[in-house]
C-alpha cells in the first residue's frame, strides 16, 4: 500500500505546466478562429475566379499535351504562423503532460493536459475541415450553375 502512494508523491509540476500550456493553446486556437484572419485576404469572388481560371488553363494544357507548370510553395503569412504556433503549443502541452505521467505525478492534471492539448489541435483541424467542406459546396454550386447555363444555352441550338 505504501508503494502505491509513493508513486503519486511527486509534485505534479509537469502535469500542471502541461495543463496550463494546453489551456493557453485552446484559448489561442479559439482566438485565432474567431478574431482572424489577421493577414490581408482576397475576396471570395476573386479567389473563386482565380481558381476557375486556373482550372481552365490546366484543362487546356492537358488537352494540348503540354506539361503543367512546376508547383510554387505558398508564402507564409501571420495566420499560418499563428496556426502553427497553436498546434506546436498543444503538442508541447501533450509532451509535458506525458512526462508528468512518466514521472508518476498525480494523474488528473496530466490527463487533463493531454485531453485539452489534443482538443486544441483537433479544434483547428475540424475548423479547417469545416471551412474546406464549405468551400467544396460553393465550388459545386458554381459548377452546377455553369452546367445549367450551358444546358439552357445549347439545348436550343441542337434541338434538345
Amino acid at each position: 500500500m505504501t508503494d502505491a502512494t509513493a508513486d503519486h508523491s511527486a509534485a505534479p509540476i509537469f502535469g500542471w505546466v502541461g495543463f496550463c500550456a494546453a489551456a493557453i493553446a485552446l484559448l489561442a486556437a479559439l482566438f485565432v478562429f474567431w478574431a482572424g484572419p489577421f493577414a490581408p485576404q482576397q475576396s471570395a469572388g476573386v479567389s473563386l475566379g482565380e481558381l476557375a481560371a486556373e482550372i481552365g488553363k490546366s484543362t487546356l494544357r492537358a488537352a494540348a499535351g503540354l506539361e503543367q507548370p512546376e508547383p510554387v510553395a505558398p508564402a507564409r503569412d501571420l495566420d499560418d504562423i499563428l496556426k502553427i504556433g497553436v498546434a506546436m503549443l498543444g503538442g508541447l502541452a501533450i509532451i509535458l503532460s506525458v512526462v508528468g505521467l512518466l514521472r508518476h505525478e498525480r494523474t488528473r492534471p496530466a490527463i487533463a493536459g493531454i485531453a485539452v492539448g489534443i482538443g486544441a489541435i483537433l479544434f483547428q483541424f475540424f475548423a479547417w475541415a469545416f471551412v474546406a467542406f464549405l468551400g467544396v459546396l460553393v465550388i459545386m454550386a458554381l459548377l452546377n450553375s455553369f452546367s445549367d447555363f450551358f444546358t439552357e444555352t445549347f439545348s436550343g441550338l441542337f434541338g434538345g
